[in-house]
Order: C-alpha cells, then sequence, then structure tokens
C-alpha cells in the first residue's frame, strides 16, 4: 500500500509533513534513486533517501509525547549559530526517529512545547484548519483601557494580515505592571507580543500555559518534562482533528 511521500516519512518520525515538502521541493529526496516530486506516492518497501543517505521506515512505532517546560533563554532550534541553548539538548532520545517540536516559542518565552516522535500528529496539530488553542500569561508594562481590550478581541490588522485575541482575562495588578492571560488559536511568529504591540503595550512577561488541551503543570520546573499519558495522547488526537487533507 502507498502513500504519499510527505505522509510516509512523517509518519516514521522523520519531520513535519511541512518540513518534509519543503525537502521534496528543494530536490533533496529520492525514491529508488530518482528524485521525488510533490504528489508522489511510496512504501515501506521503497528505497527513500534524504541527500544521499537512506531513510528508516521501519515497522509502526508507538506515538510518545512529551511535555516540556522551557525556560527563557533557550531556542526552539536543533543548533544555535550563536551558541545559545537549545530546547532539545535536555531531552531524551526519542524512541525509533527524533522529536519533532510542535510549534514554537521565541527565547524569551517560557512555558509549555511539546514533542513527538509522530510526525503525522504534530502536523496535525500545527495545522491552522486545526485551530488548536494556545493560552498564555502575559505581563504588561502600564494597563490596556477597556477600549484598547475590545479592539484586541474584535481584531487589528498586523504586518502579516488581522489578528485577534479568542480570549483576554485581567488576572492582576503589580506595581507599573499588569498580569493577563490571552487565548488565540493560531501560532503565528510572536503573534501575542505583536498584538500588544499594535496597541503601544511592552510584554515583560509571557509564557505559554496550555496547547489544546495539555496544561503546564504548575509543579514542574523550568527545564524539566514528563511524557504524556496514552489518555493525554488520545485527547490531542481528538483535539487536533483532521486537517482535510487527503492521503
Amino acid at each position: 500500500m502507498t502513500e504519499r511521500l510527505q505522509k510516509l516519512l512523517a509518519g516514521a518520525g522523520h519531520g513535519s509533513r511541512r518540513g518534509i515538502e519543503e525537502w521534496i521541493r528543494a530536490g533533496r529526496v529520492t525514491i529508488n534513486g530518482r528524485i521525488a516530486a510533490l504528489g508522489d506516492r511510496a512504501s515501506h518497501e521503497d528505497q527513500i533517501c534524504l541527500d544521499g543517505r537512506r531513510l528508516e521506515l521501519g515497522g509502526a512505532q508507538s506515538t510518545e509525547v512529551l511535555l516540556y517546560h522551557k525556560p527563557v533563554g533557550e531556542v526552539t532550534t536543533r543548533s544555535d549559530p550563536q551558541g545559545r541553548p537549545t530546547v532539545f539538548e535536555r531531552l531524551p532520545p526519542a524512541p525509533g526517529g527524533r522529536w519533532i517540536v510542535v510549534g514554537r516559542l521565541d527565547v524569551n518565552t517560557s512555558g509549555l512545547l511539546l514533542f513527538t516522535n509522530d510526525g503525522e500528529l504534530a502536523h496535525r496539530l500545527m495545522h491552522p484548519s486545526s485551530e488548536v488553542v494556545r493560552e498564555y500569561r502575559v505581563r504588561l508594562r502600564g494597563t490596556p483601557s477597556t477600549e484598547v481590550l475590545e479592539r484586541l478581541r474584535r481584531g487589528v490588522v498586523l504586518d502579516d494580515g488581522p489578528a485577534n485575541f479568542d480570549r483576554i482575562e485581567a488576572e492582576a495588578a503589580e506595581g507599573s505592571h499588569s498580569w493577563y492571560r490571552v487565548c488565540l488559536h493560531e501560532g503565528r511568529n510572536r503573534e501575542v507580543r505583536r498584538l500588544f504591540e499594535h496597541e503601544g503595550f511592552v510584554v515583560s512577561r509571557l509564557s505559554r500555559i496550555r496547547y489544546g488541551p495539555v496544561l503546564l503543570p504548575g509543579d514542574l520546573r523550568g527545564g524539566a518534562h514528563i511524557r504524556l499519558t496514552s489518555a493525554d495522547i488520545g485527547a490531542l488526537r481528538r483535539h487536533a482533528g483532521n486537517t482535510g487533507e487527503t492521503t
């Protein structure tokens, strides 16, 4: 039985569908010696190589998901030209492949990051059509007016298009700062910070506390991780739903 090439490789833990599609477009992937193209199908019997190195397809691996509490100062890449620590350095080896990070957090943002060895699950969780809710705690310099908060709920236009918070809740005041909880259902670059900056407010602290149905445990210290249970993974699958892509 054949599958689309990017789905086959993602299911074997070699990356997300989006990342694998980029490899294919760049001509880095071959099937049985010929350069692959988007739309190609393959099976476990085919010889598939990336940059000339054969990729193991193996049998189906059981899905695992790590919940990691990212500290401020770590980058969400496998290596960093500036020598900064990366979120991958503290993780245990991934079973049957490599860990795929679900979304990103910038270097100055802390909180919940998910990693999985299941490329298809990672793809579904990040796909815009799944509209998986992300929740953050935000500390601002100053206190926005009711009018500002309402504009951010209704939506404003950023440099990459319209954006808005699904929910904003005031938490507490702390001297010249104020705390809020905000939710949105997409993962555009620095979106929380840019939304507040649009209204003239600087985010001085930002932490993600929820991704879909998964909450950051209050007792999980920065730099530590836990493995999600099969029930948690099932909840993630149901929450992500179907991307609408055909196989």
